[in-house]
């Protein structure tokens, strides 16, 4: 693979883990990537139709991640497609929008996702800029996990059309057990984009799991984001049994229509649904009262600590950048028996 160098990964403080590394020199942060690397890049019927460029590398260790094979590169060796010039890649995603599958489906947006395409901004912002020297009205939309800078923010919301934005629970326990991070930065992010960038959020998308992201859970992250805008585009997603919740209880119809139901009852007034439910599984019971387990207030925080904990995490609560086996971790290393 081609070397490049961002002055951007000189001192990376890309994302809220604010490393620091040179990753031009090969230094790791929590991410573990070094030069941005394009996972894959399809069209997609899924709204917003589009051209999706999918990034290797997350700066989140979920443990239920469905793109598990590119998120937690370089730990996942499944075969990637490399380093792809800026202007190259910008002059495909055109030419495969105007392809007759692309107008078939519709496509007009440049969509990048991951993984998360935060750690590669800099690329991201490099693509955007080449297509639109080509086509200067093409739409982009920017797919993240709100973990970033309010620089790096700024930054893409001049670029983006619009944003797709997770948000992975809402509580600081629940979160971290999630996804070895902290919940405040994407609180803060989502009360930003909805104050200053409403215009650009396509929806808010929320994985309801049973037991884990459900109830409580769910109406606190909702009247959190009601009292910011009633009107602003929810949509929950059923989950799926994946990664390291490969054996947990798929999301059914009436469960997601309770979630549904909570958000309603907040105030929010643009709910909605998506994705397969019915998976079998089963919710996992804590058999271990492990002192690490114990500092944990709520339930089903304790019962995603768990998960991890069988797996192989070291730091419980957990916390991906103070981990001292954060560049030898078990859940990077970790692959399914199943994918749904």
């Amino acid at each position: 693979m081609k070397k490049i160098t961002y002055p951007e990964l000189e001192h990376c403080e890309l994302c809220e883990w604010r490393c620091g590394v040179n990753r031009n020199e090969g230094e790791l942060g929590v991410c573990k990537i070094s030069s941005p690397i394009v996972a894959s890049c399809q069209l997609h019927p899924a709204p917003p139709e589009s051209y999706t460029i999918f990034l290797a590398g997350c700066n989140f260790r979920c443990l239920n991640c469905q793109n598990f094979s590119i998120a937690h590169y370089p730990d996942q060796t499944n075969i990637l497609r490399g380093w792809v010039e800026p202007k190259k890649l910008a002059q495909e995603a055109l030419e495969r929008m105007s392809s007759p599958f692309g107008r078939m489906i519709n496509a007009d947006y440049i969509f990048f996702s991951g993984g998360a395409p935060t750690p590669s901004l800099p690329y991201v912002i490099d693509i955007i800029k080449e297509a639109r020297k080509l086509q200067p009205n093409v739409k982009v939309n920017y797919d993240t996990n709100g973990y970033m800078t309010v620089k790096s923010f700024e930054k893409i919301a001049k670029l983006t059309t619009t944003f797709t934005y997770d948000i992975k629970a809402f509580y600081q326990e629940t979160f971290s057990a999630l996804t070895g991070a902290n919940v405040e930065p994407v609180l803060r992010n989502a009360e930003i984009l909805i104050s200053k960038w409403r215009e650009k959020i396509w929806e808010i998308r929320i994985l309801a799991i049973p037991e884990i992201v459900e109830k409580e859970e769910i109406k606190a992250l909702s009247e959190f984001i009601a009292q910011l805008d009633f009107t602003v585009p929810i949509c929950f997603l059923a989950f799926l049994p994946n990664f390291i919740l490969e054996g947990h209880m798929g999301a059914t119809k009436e469960f997601m229509k309770e979630m549904v139901e909570i958000a309603r009852n907040t105030g929010l007034t643009n709910v909605s649904w998506a994705g397969r439910t019915g998976i079998p599984g089963k919710i996992f019971k804590i058999k271990s009262e492990d002192s690490n387990l114990r500092k944990f207030n709520l339930e089903n925080a304790k019962l995603a600590a768990s998960y991890a904990l069988i797996h192989g995490c070291k730091t419980i609560p957990r916390n991906c950048k103070k981990c001292l086996y954060n560049h030898i971790c078990e859940i990077k290393k970790y692959y399914p028996k199943r994918r749904t």
